[in-house]
């Protein structure tokens, strides 16, 4: 299997299944000197391991990482690290229903069109749990982030057609409540929603919005690596997404000119612009403001409601999934957009390290 390796310089490839063995993530291009503990990377996973709350998957996995190379004495070697997640608790008798046919939403009829073959335990390659890698990395990849003074904060904006009130805005409660979302009071309103929606048996999606801090202007491509082009692949490549939006986004198809054009000014010295349409990326590049990106999440497709599919012999079959799902995966997978994007930015910042011959020259003299 092809493409499951992402990054130019800083690369991460993932490997492993929703019940084999084990996941995990080989990171390459990764600099010397860095401190990182398995403690490290374990803060992330804890956001994205199942059974935080009710509205989770009850799937019984602690999803404790283990540092294989790539560090010593507690700092990275600039060799490859490579991370494992074993998996404990795959029920994989669970999905002995859907050997032979094709559940609706998911990647199954497609892989076997590709391959002619399938893991149908959990969806195999195509489940969820191939996260793990990603944000394993994002771990790493948000240390480097940090040190270069990029801060990262990532949320649920809207679940269910729930969104957040921005005049109530707190960051810090994002961490406080199960949806994630920086506004107790829109939490608290989609809990109710979700409840509603469980006891139908059926799933809701919703909106992860990401903000970047501190990022520096000039770094992304003006044509096919543009910054934006290669944050909305990192997106588009997790599982879930099924839009991405920088900026405005599609709000500017309703624009004009005249108000969708952000200005420029002097401020203490340096150039900075009057508003922020654009997202933080101009022509490709970013352009110092704060960058905002939005992913869209669709419902999980495994529901317990009957519904209409196809075997393998060609035959219309009614199925009720059966097994552990996320009611609402959108919680879960805000940790997986920041992490996506950690890993873009760093290899954008890495890759723009080679642009300009004067900042070659300052490195080497």
């Amino acid at each position: 299997m092809a493409g499951s390796t992402f990054g130019n310089i800083f690369k991460i490839t993932t490997w492993g299944e929703s019940h084999g063995k084990a996941l995990g993530v080989v990171v390459d291009g990764c600099p010397a000197g860095i401190e990182i503990s398995e403690e490290d990377i374990q803060s992330f996973l804890n956001r994205r391991k199942p059974g935080q709350s009710s509205f989770t998957t009850q799937r019984n996995e602690d999803d404790k990482v283990e540092i294989l190379s790539g560090v010593f004495e507690g700092k990275t070697t600039g060799t490859p690290i490579s991370l494992l997640v074993f998996n404990k608790d795959h029920h994989s008798a669970d999905y002995s229903q859907i050997a032979n046919c094709y559940r609706p939403g998911h990647a199954d009829y497609t892989f076997d069109q590709k391959y002619g073959f399938r893991d149908y335990r959990g969806g195999g390659r195509s489940s969820g749990r191939e996260t793990i890698g990603r944000v394993a990395a994002g771990a790493i990849a948000s240390k480097i982030l940090d040190q270069l003074g990029v801060k990262i904060l990532a949320y649920s904006q809207e679940i269910a057609g729930i969104g957040i009130d921005y005049a109530k805005f707190d960051a810090e409660e994002i961490l406080k409540n199960p949806m994630y979302m920086p506004d107790a009071n829109a939490a608290e309103m989609v809990s109710e929603k979700a409840k509603e929606k469980m006891s139908e048996m059926d799933s809701i999606g919703g909106i992860i919005e990401c903000k970047v801090a501190g990022m520096p202007a000039g770094v992304g491509d003006p044509v096919f690596d543009k910054l934006d082009a290669n944050l909305a692949k990192a997106m588009m490549s997790i599982g879930a997404v099924k839009g991405v939006e920088i900026g405005d986004g599609f709000a500017v198809a309703k624009s004009f000119g005249s108000t969708d054009n952000d200005g420029f000014e002097m401020k203490d010295g340096e150039i900075v612009k009057t508003s922020n349409h654009a997202g933080g990326i101009l022509g490709g590049m970013s352009d110092g403001s704060e960058i905002t990106l939005r992913a869209a999440i669709k419902p999980t497709p495994s529901i317990a409601q009957t519904q209409k599919t196809v075997n393998k012999n060609g035959e219309n079959i009614e199925i009720k999934i059966k097994g552990r799902h996320d009611p609402i995966i959108v919680p879960r997978a805000v940790v997986v957009v920041e992490s996506m994007v950690a890993v873009t930015l760093v290899d954008a910042l890495f890759t723009n390290m080679t642009s300009r011959m004067d900042k070659i020259k300052a490195f080497y003299q």
